[in-house]
């Protein structure tokens, strides 16, 4: 793969640059270099003053949409315990709230020409016959059809379990338009495996991927660290040759979530991808 077919697949997640607006989000995007974006989709729903000019302004200055993404309300990521209690579709609390915003969100995708949307689900029980299991199977069922009948295929992003875990909720699901959106550093950040084993345990699922890297807790329980891409340890070369194997065709969407030089260390992911990839 040249370097020319690796750029028309490198892509930013906005919220990386925590833009204000769609003019500030254009701008830091200018700075990386980088003119496709994983779009979050919260913000345009919740604020069409601010963020309803985006489609316009994004066409007139080149930047394409690859795909979007939504979050959950009430999310506390603040520790493991307090994100695996509040994450995603699990809690009952916020579920018909989260619903609401789902199906907004879906016609909003549809609107956009969107074919793809991920998402953090939230902590899957692992065994079936858990009743949680069983509610968690039956809210996916009700958020995937609505996508699908937007006609757009749906990612979960992984992190929360092990990828058999996940493999394992995809064959019960049955729902030939949700995927996994693979984030390696994820694996690390919640110590949930290898990510170059669970790249080949859900390899055939994948519909997108993040570029993102981190270091493993020394206490288990607690959060590891994100790093820089190259810089923590997730093994890049045996990632990329892992995706070849696999025929992967996506894109390879940046996403930085800590730290105060955003636009820096997505041209350093930048690098790594242009170089390995």
């Amino acid at each position: 793969m040249n370097n020319n077919s690796t750029s028309d697949r490198l892509a930013v997640c906005s919220w990386s640059l925590q833009p204000t607006s769609p003019q500030d989000l254009i701008t830091k995007l200018q700075g990386t270099g980088i003119s496709r974006v994983q779009l979050a989709l919260d913000p345009l729903r919740e604020s069409p003053g601010v963020w309803g000019e985006t489609p316009a302004l994004f066409r007139q200055n080149g930047i394409t949409i690859i795909s979007g993404m939504f979050g959950c309300v009430g999310e506390d990521y603040s520790t493991l315990d307090t994100i695996r209690v509040t994450g995603g579709i699990a809690p009952d609390a916020t579920w018909e709230q989260n619903w609401k915003n789902i199906q907004a969100t879906a016609a909003l995708a549809q609107q956009l020409g969107l074919k793809l949307v991920m998402f953090h689900a939230g902590f899957l029980p692992h065994d079936e016959k858990d009743p949680q299991f069983v509610k968690m199977l039956g809210r996916l069922s009700s958020i995937a059809d609505v996508f699908k009948a937007a006609n757009i295929e749906l990612a979960l992003e992984t992190g929360q379990e092990t990828a058999p875990d996940l493999l394992h909720l995809l064959q019960q699901l049955q729902r030939p338009n949700v995927g996994v959106n693979f984030d390696p550093a994820n694996m690390i950040l919640y110590d949930k495996g290898n990510p170059i084993a669970a790249l080949r345990t859900l390899g055939p699922c994948i519909r997108s991927l993040h570029i993102k890297d981190a270091k493993r807790t020394k206490v288990p329980g607690t959060w590891g660290e994100e790093a820089i891409v190259g810089t923590g340890e997730v093994d890049w070369p045996a990632f990329f040759a892992t995706l070849r194997e696999q025929k992967y065709t996506g894109n390879f969407s940046i996403e930085r979530e800590w730290g105060n030089q955003r636009v820096a260390d997505i041209c350093a992911a930048k690098e790594v991808v242009t170089r390995l990839a």
